[in-house]
């Protein structure tokens, strides 16, 4: 399902990466991105480790208003400031329409997210207490898996932009299927998700666009042309094979 206006249609590449930045200027998205087109409700970034997929990601959060560690754009604490400063040289073009929800989601740093959620919630001095949106028990008492599902049910309630680093992290390959239904959900109400992911199961969601990071450049990617895609099914297919190559 494509819509003529999505909350983020575009991402620049705005102005030469300083050279005090010297970590970002070396990434592979960095050395690769002019302009992407991301008008679609679905899209994946995907590539190796180190070839800068998820500090794209965490640019465009940032950029959109997320704080850098996740969660909602309500949220604004920080535990240490680890982000780079990509989100300052890119340019975030977007839709007519405004989402009504959002969410920036880091497998790496959700834990913390989680721990706010307590945080305000000791603080409050009335009111709906926090934890209601998120399934009404806290999420330290849950896996980290059953955290992030609880969170996608509870919490995403559609019309919204949704930033996804990494979010198979934690999910069994059955989780991450039932993880599809709810995209699939949300994508009905008009929702739009950006996700940094290794997972060939994800990657599969119908009509998603896939962009492959490495030092060639940002390419936009078939499904079954992919690196996932393609090791994991010769894996799968004859994995005593794959093995004797792997330890010859």
């Amino acid at each position: 399902m494509l819509y003529d206006n999505m909350y983020i249609k575009e991402i620049r590449l705005k102005k030469e990466i300083h050279k005090d930045d010297s970590y970002i200027k070396e990434l592979p998205v960095v050395n690769n991105l002019t302009s992407l087109d991301i008008s679609r409700n679905v899209k994946f970034f995907v590539g190796e480790n180190g070839s800068g997929k998820s500090t794209l990601l965490e640019a465009i959060a940032v950029n959109s208003g997320f704080n850098a560690e996740g969660g909602t754009k309500n949220f604004c604490f920080s535990s240490r400031e680890t982000h780079s400063d990509l989100y300052k040289y890119i340019t975030v073009v977007k839709g007519v329409q405004r989402p009504r929800d959002g969410f920036f989601l880091r497998a790496e740093s959700f834990y913390n997210v989680a721990t706010e959620i307590e945080k305000l919630d000791l603080e409050s001095s009335g009111g709906v207490p926090v934890i209601k949106s998120y399934g009404g028990t806290s999420l330290h008492k849950m896996s980290h898996g059953e955290s992030f599902i609880t969170l996608m049910t509870n919490r995403f309630s559609g019309n919204g932009l949704y930033i996804l680093d990494e979010p198979e992290a934690a999910l069994s390959p059955l989780k991450q299927m039932a993880m599809l239904t709810i995209i699939n959900e949300l994508v009905k109400k008009r929702s739009q998700f950006i996700i940094a992911t290794h997972s060939p199961i994800l990657m599969a969601y119908p009509g998603a666009d896939i962009f492959v990071i490495d030092d060639d450049g940002i390419t936009k990617t078939p499904y079954k042309k992919t690196d996932n895609y393609m090791i994991t099914r010769k894996f799968l297919e004859n994995p005593e094979k794959m093995m004797g190559y792997l330890f010859e």
